[in-house]
């Protein structure tokens, strides 16, 4: 496949043992319909973010993957390495050897399928076709995380933790609740970047605007494409969909060097005036 396409250069180094992982995929999980749609927003923002540079990108996640060929394609620029010649043909077993590709090259690197097949990623099921790119996003975004012997889910949370320490009214415990008022994510900003975003302005009680203002940023000033809705997150956020996003800032920030940590302005506190006792009558104690 390699002819076919331009190969980027290789970012993520594999050394995890995924034998187990799928088994993070909560299949029920899926079926809620807020879930569904905030995954597939998500889910397709991070895939364009990787197909864009081989010049291309997908609309429908589970339209666009049907015949095989763009998932391919997707397994080559994340990872690097050459997939078999595509089967060009457009007939429905052309598109399942192509999906069949893709599956096997994921199993080759120690990923245990469970309950996705190719036939139902050339049907579109929408559901399938999110699980198999969540499998994919642990894989090669999420595994390869290592903090102080902690890896994947649990390595991106300690590093998240350690970066958002120093500030008010975070206190990231997972990847659902703890990002609804947007303060976290403008904390990871402004630990690596306080030249973007005052944090002493912000309030715990606006998690619209904060929200809106890291995702712009980020967009804008980092790379990272938006892939969350304000709405959603500040309602009832997704923990593949906030997960998935907060990765893509720790790749962003990982090779940076780190400035001071950060002094947080706080308000003055108000002065306290105690009045003098009234003045009592000396008269009044002296006896006669």
């Amino acid at each position: 496949m390699v002819d076919y396409y331009q190969q980027p250069p290789s970012y993520h180094q594999p050394g995890y043992d995924y034998t187990q992982q799928e088994e993070e995929w909560d299949r029920e999980g899926l079926l809620d319909p807020a879930w569904e749609k905030q995954q597939k927003k998500t889910f397709t923002a991070w895939c364009n973010s990787h197909l864009r540079k081989a010049g291309t990108s997908i609309d429908t996640i589970e339209e666009d993957f049907r015949n095989g060929l763009k998932l391919m394609l997707l397994l080559e620029v994340i990872s690097g390495e050459p997939l078999p010649k595509p089967d060009r043909g457009k007939m429905r077993f052309h598109k399942i050897a192509n999906v069949n590709k893709a599956l096997e090259y994921i199993e080759s690197k120690g990923v245990k399928l469970v309950s996705i097949g190719a036939e139902e990623i050339v049907d579109g099921n929408v559901k399938m076709t999110l699980g198999l790119i969540w499998t994919i996003i642990l894989r090669f975004a999420i595994q390869d995380i290592n903090v102080e012997e902690l890896s994947a889910r649990d390595g991106l949370l300690l590093w998240c933790q350690r970066k958002t320490a120093p500030y008010n009214n975070v206190n990231v415990q997972n990847f659902h609740n703890s990002w609804k008022d947007g303060l976290a994510f403008c904390a990871l900003i402004h630990r690596h970047r306080p030249d973007l975003l005052d944090y002493s302005q912000l309030h715990k009680g606006d998690p619209i605007h904060n929200l809106n203002l890291a995702f712009d940023i980020a967009e804008k000033h980092l790379d990272i494409p938006r892939m969350l809705d304000a709405e959603d997150v500040a309602r009832h956020p997704d923990e593949k969909s906030t997960m998935t996003y907060v990765s893509c800032f720790y790749h962003a920030f990982r090779n940076m060097r780190e400035p001071p940590p950060p002094v947080i302005r706080q308000p003055p506190p108000q002065r306290v005036v105690v009045a003098p006792p009234p003045e009592r009558d000396w008269r009044k104690d002296v006896r006669i």
